[in-house]
C-alpha cells in the first residue's frame, strides 16, 4: 500500500512542488509530511497558506480512502485552521470514518512540527467518490 501511494504521489505535479512526501499507509489510514519553505509557502504573515492546509488535508484524506476504495475524487471537503501554522515540517493524517459503495467519509488532522514537539493546526473532512482508472 505504501509503495502505491508512493507512486501515485509522485505522478502529482503540485505534490512534487508542495514536497509531499507519503510516510505511512495501511487500510483506512495515510500520512503525508511536508517541509515549509517560507519562500514560496508562506503567507502575508509567514504562517503557511490555507491552501497549502487545504490541499495536505484532502490529499490525506484521498490517500486515506484510497486505502479502501481505490480510486477515488473528492465531491466535497472542510477546513478547520485551528491555530497559525508555524513549523518546520507539517504533518498530516487521514482516516476514513466509513467507506460505502458510492461514497467514502474521511477525517484529517495536520500537525505542525518544530523540533520534537507536535501541535494541532487544522482539521478537514473530505466525501469522497469512487472512480474508475482512466
Amino acid at each position: 500500500m505504501l509503495n502505491t501511494l508512493k507512486h501515485i504521489n509522485s505522478t502529482s505535479a503540485f505534490n512534487r512542488w508542495a514536497g509531499f512526501e507519503v510516510t505511512r499507509a495501511e487500510s483506512g489510514e495515510a500520512e503525508l509530511t511536508m517541509a515549509f519553505r517560507e519562500t514560496d509557502m508562506a503567507q502575508y504573515a509567514g504562517f503557511l497558506h490555507a491552501g497549502l492546509i487545504g490541499a495536505m488535508l484532502d490529499t490525506v484524506c484521498g490517500f486515506a480512502a484510497g486505502t479502501v476504495a481505490g480510486n477515488v475524487l473528492a465531491s466535497h471537503f472542510s477546513v478547520n485552521c485551528l491555530a497559525p501554522a508555524i513549523g518546520e515540517v507539517f504533518i498530516a493524517r487521514g482516516r476514513v470514518v466509513k467507506a460505502g459503495k458510492k461514497q467514502v467519509f474521511a477525517r484529517a488532522e495536520l500537525f505542525a512540527q518544530n523540533g520534537d514537539q507536535l501541535k494541532l493546526v487544522a482539521t478537514g473532512d473530505a466525501i469522497l467518490v469512487p472512480v474508475e482508472s482512466t
